[in-house]
């Protein structure tokens, strides 16, 4: 994909890359030279693209807005509400996140390759969350509405002993 930088002096320290109309548009501080930019751009330039290519595959932030919703209905009774739900590439150890306080959930773009009905145990657990902020009985109870939820945490702790195993 093509990369626009836009230099800005009110911008101090940030680097942000959007992709505006089927190009990169990537903000960045007047101060910073182009070799200072270069690992950043090349950085954001593929997180970028394979998020791209990833919402032409079907499973992109409106897909888990979709899920979420049914989700909420299924289990929740649609009692529930949220500001945003969005795939995060900056989770290496997470499934998911979230932050009652702000209503927003974060699923870990891992997910995207796992079964469905894994990513739905996690977007349950996370939704759980908009009610127990906590991991304690009554938000047990709520996850455990999710009548696979015991298969997907096995599921889940399977593939982590097998990463662990690949990288020791």
């Amino acid at each position: 994909m093509e990369v626009i930088i836009k230099r800005s002096s009110r911008r101090q320290k940030t680097i942000q890359a959007r992709v505006v109309d089927g190009v990169i548009e990537m903000l960045v501080p007047a101060s910073a030279t182009d070799a200072e930019l270069e690992p950043h751009i090349k950085k954001l330039q593929s997180r970028l693209e394979k998020k791209v290519a990833r919402s032409r595959e079907g499973r992109d932030d409106a897909y888990l807005e979709r899920r979420a919703r049914f989700l909420n209905q299924k289990y929740f009774q649609g009692a529930l509400s949220w500001k945003s739900i969005t795939y995060s590439d900056r989770q290496a150890r997470r499934r998911g996140s979230c932050t009652p306080t702000d209503r927003t959930i974060r699923i870990s773009n891992r997910l995207q390759k796992a079964p469905r009905w894994v990513e739905d145990y996690v977007i349950v657990h996370e939704l759980a969350h908009l009610l127990e902020p906590n991991h304690g009985h009554r938000f047990k109870a709520l996850v455990r509405r999710y009548p696979l939820s015991e298969r997907a945490i096995g599921f889940l702790m399977a593939v982590e002993m097998m990463d662990r195993r690949r990288e020791g």
